[in-house]
């Protein structure tokens, strides 16, 4: 088929491709590299051209959690809770590797009796409300430092509210 000889051209072929692409890529680079720090630091603006607008800024209406929650939707709150299917179950008693979520809204925080909490939700005290729980699936960590749970949370309120409105009724 091949002899040494023509497999060896052919390699060295391709190892010379090989460099002169990654010359020519390093050349480009070094010729046209437009930031950083190519001119000591002290590159600035030949020009600026200044005009009379003004800078105005959005007043972004905040909604209420409890608007939001009015029109959430459970079956979008359902795929919603498949994040959470790995560690909680909804069959009350059913642990996992966090608490069942049986009736979690208006329960008591930590109010699972099998269930070990961390320090945090075991001294926290109150109920699991629309807003308790709202602020918990936003950012378990910042609501409960210390918390055993290593979920970042759902970052769209919409989310939340969905969740939760699906949680209220799941039970």
């Amino acid at each position: 088929m091949f002899d040494t000889m023509t497999l060896t051209k052919v390699a060295a072929a391709f190892c010379g491709s090989l460099l002169v692409f990654l010359l020519a890529l390093w050349l480009a680079e070094t010729l046209y590299h437009v930031g950083g720090d190519s001119h000591g630091g002290h590159s600035e603006a030949a020009y600026v051209i200044e005009d009379d607008t003004e800078i105005v800024e959005e007043n972004v209406e905040e909604v209420d959690f409890e608007t939001i929650l009015a029109s959430a939707n459970p079956d979008k709150g359902s795929k919603v809770f498949s994040k959470c299917k790995a560690c909680h179950k909804l069959a009350d008693g059913a642990n996992g590797t966090g608490p069942h979520l049986y009736q979690v809204v208006g329960r008591q925080i930590a109010a699972v009796s099998e269930y070990g909490y961390s320090g945090t939700l075991a001294e926290m005290g109150g109920v699991w409300d629309a807003n308790a729980l709202n602020g918990f699936l936003k950012n378990p960590k910042k609501y409960a430092p210390g918390t055993k749970m290593s979920f970042a949370g759902l970052k769209k309120e919409s989310d939340r509210a969905n969740l939760i409105a699906y949680l209220a009724n799941a039970n």
